[in-house]
């Protein structure tokens, strides 16, 4: 049988995927050459995988030769539950409450594609959550699952920001979708909440200054000059997407249960980290974005807030 948009489209939603888009195959000249002007400008800061693979990036046949078109799937992680105030508590981003994004996408996009080679085995992809050399922002604009946000995430008009992206890359002819136009306007809610003013312009964060990869993927210390600046974010940060309008009107509760929060990763005691042990870290997050900090990470995000808080109240 031969595969269609619907059927694609008719597959994907049982799997958890709110959001389906398809664009054909096209080089992203003009995405790569923003990304090499934000390269060269030193916005990826410690980032210098960013780096590597930029053909790969422009050109998905050298991932896949015969690519002719683009999946981008959305699945909605939003739940109701809010942080605490608890200044003893710091703040972990929503994406981590639960099990790792990745793991819950990568099995399902397995069935997926698993699925769709059944219909029809001349069906053949490559897979990402982003964790290769694909521009899966790019490509679900592209295939008009929403439009970039001044803060660089993804919007979309029923949904908001609060969705995982993946990208099928595949040999397979579909409908390109219409992509959508852009409607945030001259709204810069995200712009003037970011309290470390890492939005440099719109469209353009700054890594040096974004307290979600200064908490994550930052491996050096947190320059003093932002301290006060954190707002008690211990592992990631959600303020540009909290106050998007978008998401204030449009979030739905995600069905993927996995993504609710698990005991203790919403937020946490700064001085269970400060006292944490390795083995015991290893233990509580597994399964967890958190994983990715590493302990030597979470303790010296734990320290800043901890000098934060005393600097506040002294």
């Amino acid at each position: 049988m031969r595969l269609t948009n619907k059927i694609v489209e008719d597959i994907s939603k049982p799997f958890g995927f709110d959001l389906v888009g398809f664009a054909k195959f096209t080089e992203l000249n003009e995405e790569v050459e923003h990304l090499s002007e934000w390269l060269q400008n030193k916005s990826n800061s410690g980032m210098s995988y960013m780096e590597r693979n930029l053909e790969k990036r422009k050109d998905v046949r050298l991932i896949l030769p015969d690519a002719k078109n683009i999946i981008s799937l959305g699945m909605n992680y939003y739940t109701e539950y809010q942080h605490s105030n608890d200044e003893n508590f710091g703040k972990v981003s929503r994406y981590a409450w639960g099990k790792d994004y990745h793991l819950i996408i990568w099995e399902k996009l397995d069935q997926l594609v698993k699925k769709l080679k059944e219909i029809d085995p001349a069906f053949e992809a490559k897979t990402y959550v982003d964790t290769g050399p694909v521009m899966d922002k790019a490509w679900a604009v592209r295939s008009g699952i929403g439009w970039i946000g001044k803060h660089s995430n993804v919007i979309n008009r029923e949904m908001g920001s609060w969705f995982f992206i993946a990208t099928v890359i595949t040999n397979y002819e579909f409908a390109a979708s219409a992509k959508v136009a852009d409607f945030c306007g001259s709204c810069s809610a995200c712009i003037d909440a970011c309290p470390t003013n890492a939005i440099v312009q719109d469209f353009v964060v700054d890594a040096n200054k974004c307290i979600s990869y200064l908490t994550i993927e930052n491996k050096g210390e947190i320059d003093k000059s932002l301290s006060g600046k954190f707002e008690n974010w211990i592992f990631g940060c959600d303020i540009c997407q909290d106050v998007c309008p978008w998401n204030k009107k449009f979030s739905t509760e995600t069905m993927e249960t996995k993504f609710h929060p698990k005991e203790g990763n919403k937020e946490i005691a700064l001085a269970t980290v400060e006292n944490m042990s390795e083995e015991l870290f290893k233990e509580k997050f597994a399964e967890s974005p958190i994983l990715r900090t590493k302990l030597k990470g979470l303790k010296r995000n734990a320290e800043f807030l901890r000098i934060q808080k005393n600097e506040s109240s002294s």
